[in-house]
């Protein structure tokens, strides 16, 4: 951590450094606070165009901001059209310009359908691609099998991108599911075991040996899975990993307790998961910790098959408030694993950085102030989440995109951004 002024022209940042003596046209006077490079969820479901009853980009993206969050991801699934060709992605598109107050990105999907537009994806300009290794609970969006997963990481590892997969053994989910005695809680969990997550990302991670596709695992959330990652590393495998904030805050007893609101795939693991995966985010194991923010209308998580739920957790807009709360990483932590590491894996020229010559995107934080989350401070498009009553730290003062002012009270700024080396 540094004291310092940052100077910002034309959007970018020109220069950081102590008590820089320059002429401006604006000055932002930030004592008493920090400022973190803007943060990058790579991972959020705003279901626009099609579902916007569960969310949409414009109270998704106005959530970001109001948590120091200014760019995102977009998941290719939730939405109607599902994004995997060219016509569904300028759909999606059109809806972000006119809506989306920080910059967003796309990742297209893999579907056994859709290998032949992979390349117009590509060229539309998404970040790369996401595939479920298990149905995904969007009947438009199908678990890709053995041969479109391989044929699919060939195709994407010659266009230099990147794969993202949701890394649960099909088989061993429809076993457990038939197994379970009921539909509550307990069942749920049991019918989606470890050992589904463990068998899926090894055999990701052999295919990622065999076709050279980059691999990125998405919401780990297993003790094992963050060390078979790990392992895959170190033999030269161009694999990563991300985790969730409620992977790292809840356990299986939970589940109980926040009723349907805690449902997610894969669900909570064990104290010792959980534990595990804070170390592997502090020594680099896993790189980044991003929301999969997954909502829905609130009848959709009520009821008492818990099979028949919608899975997902709504979470945005706090993650980095949460993380701050644990004080477990350090200020640096959390800026590399929710900007920094992100941007750095895929390729998001100009973005992450307090540095000369990156995007002004920036968040100005009280860091005396200490809350929980609240359900009437969130700005989701259905204001509940699971982590209501959880601590957080840190108040947004200001979040910038590319010096632009944001939050609070902003206007929809957003631009596409791609993938690609810095310039």
């Amino acid at each position: 951590m540094t004291r310092a002024d940052i100077a910002v022209s034309a959007g970018t940042i020109t220069t950081v450094g102590p008590e820089l003596n320059l002429t401006a046209t604006e000055e932002i006077d930030a004592t008493g606070l920090h400022v973190f490079p803007g943060g990058i969820d790579s991972h959020v479901h705003f279901n626009e165009p099609g579902r916007t009853e569960w969310e949409t980009i414009a109270t998704g993206s106005a959530a970001l901001a109001a948590g120091g969050y200014t760019s995102y991801i977009d998941m290719p699934l939730n939405n109607l059209p599902v994004t995997v060709d060219a016509a569904a992605f300028d759909l999606k598109l059109d809806a972000a310009k006119r809506s989306s107050l920080v910059d967003f990105g796309f990742w297209g999907g893999l579907v056994p359908e859709n290998l032949d537009h992979l390349d117009e994806l590509v060229e539309r300009g998404v970040i790369g691609f996401k595939a479920f290794m298990c149905p995904s609970g969007i009947d438009e969006f199908p678990a890709a099998d053995e041969r479109t997963l391989r044929l699919g990481m060939e195709r994407i590892a010659a266009s230099g991108s990147v794969l993202l997969v949701h890394a649960e053994d099909p088989e061993i989910l429809d076993a457990r599911a038939r197994e379970a005695p009921g539909r509550g809680a307990e069942d749920f969990l049991r019918s989606r075991p470890p050992d589904a997550e463990l068998h899926a990302i090894a055999r990701a991670i052999v295919l990622a040996r065999e076709t050279g596709c980059r691999l990125h695992i998405v919401h780990v959330s297993t003790a094992g899975g963050a060390e078979m990652i790990s392992e895959a590393q170190g033999r030269g495998v161009d694999v990563t990993g991300e985790t969730c904030p409620h992977y790292l805050l809840y356990v299986e007893d939970d589940l109980e307790r926040l009723g349907g609101i805690g449902k997610c795939s894969p669900p909570f693991r064990t104290e010792e998961d959980r534990n595990h995966l804070w170390g592997a985010l502090i020594d680099g194991r896993l790189s980044m910790v991003v929301s999969d923010h997954s909502p829905s209308t609130l009848e959709l998580k009520q009821g008492d098959d818990f099979f028949r739920m919608w899975g997902g957790i709504s979470g945005c807009q706090s993650t980095r408030q949460l993380l701050l709360a644990k004080n477990v990483m350090g200020l640096p932590g959390v800026a590399a694993v929710t900007s920094t590491n992100v941007a750095r894996r895929f390729g998001l020229a100009d973005k992450g950085d307090l540095a000369p010559g990156f995007d002004a995107d920036l968040w100005l934080v009280d860091l005396s102030h200490e809350d929980v989350v609240r359900n009437e401070d969130l700005l989701y498009r259905n204001r509940y989440s699971a982590h209501e009553g959880q601590p957080i730290r840190g108040r947004t003062v200001c979040t910038m995109v590319r010096g632009r002012r944001v939050y609070p009270d902003g206007e929809p700024a957003g631009r596409l951004i791609r993938a690609g080396a810095r310039s």
